[in-house]
């Protein structure tokens, strides 16, 4: 087997990680590449697994910087929540070993491809994996904004902000904005405002095969800004869009024995409590 590790070399917990980490990739195989710089072109690198250090913002980082090549990502957790990132560093080594026993589960996931439109023509195009968003910049006012799907207008929002989720996102900012939580194999978006100034616009969840688009409206007063899985893309002005669709590359995750999408939740999210009724004197 042949493998690749990817990390921020900047930070402490990847610093600590890291010797323990390559110990163990070279003991289940043979370690074909490695980078905590960031500067590693990965199109040329043949892998059978990468193995990312750090929290789900490393997955992201890797996810973007493999591009068109995806490779199976084995996701070792040295954040705080760690939706994708699942592996803790003393689990590798039984990781590696289901993997190369074919134990584990490859599960693909939705990436999709933010296209922006400035003037009428296309000025950025990003392959993402977790969510678009379009937000307010200075000086900090509303944002009107027009959703399309499949050329057809949807609805107008008057709010801080726009979030379009792909299944894997939606536990993450969308969550924090009251959006629903997508199972992460589902073929789906979800659309949802951030402070919305009306209370009739709600979440709404369609099918990963349309084409969305939002449209700055010529009513809106505030600079707005379009920020891929973290990254600010660039500045929105009256009449631009941002056209978000399915890509075709799909994101490969490890899965390995016993780990399943409903335990993650459990654990990540501390659905497991109960609410207990107090009987009285007690």
């Amino acid at each position: 087997m042949r493998f690749m590790i990817l990390g921020l070399g900047t930070r402490q917990e990847t610093q600590l990680a890291a010797p323990d980490v390559i110990r163990a990739v070279e003991k289940a195989g043979k370690l074909v590449a490695q980078d905590f710089t960031g500067s590693l072109d990965l199109s040329g690198v043949e892998a059978d697994a990468v193995v990312v250090l750090g929290g789900d913002g490393s997955i992201l980082r890797a996810a973007r910087r493999m591009g068109e090549h995806q490779i199976p990502v084995i996701a070792v957790n040295l954040g705080r929540l760690g939706f994708l990132a699942d592996v803790s560093p003393e689990d590798l080594p039984n990781v590696l070993k289901d993997f190369e026993q074919g134990k584990c589960r490859i599960a693909e996931h939705l990436m999709f491809r933010c296209e922006v439109f400035i003037n009428g023509k296309r000025s950025h195009d990003f392959l993402g994996l977790n969510e678009v968003s379009i937000q307010t910049g200075p000086p900090f006012s509303m944002l009107d904004l027009d959703l399309y799907i499949d050329s057809e207008p949807v609805t107008a929002y008057s709010c801080d902000g726009l979030i379009i989720s792909s299944p894997v996102g939606s536990t993450g900012h969308s969550l924090s904005a009251g959006g629903p939580i997508l199972r992460k194999d589902l073929q789906a978006f979800v659309i949802s405002p951030i402070s919305p100034h009306t209370l009739t616009n709600r979440p709404v969840v369609d099918s990963a095969d349309r084409v969305y688009e939002v449209v700055v409206d010529e009513s809106s007063p505030g600079e707005a800004f379009v920020v891929v899985d973290g990254c600010v893309l660039c500045e929105l002005n009256i009449a631009d869009r941002v056209r978000v669709a399915r890509a075709e590359p799909k994101f490969q995750l490890v899965v390995p024995p016993g780990h399943s999408y409903y335990r993650t939740l459990r654990e990540k999210l501390r659905w497991s409590g109960r609410v207990r009724r107090i009987s009285e004197g007690k």
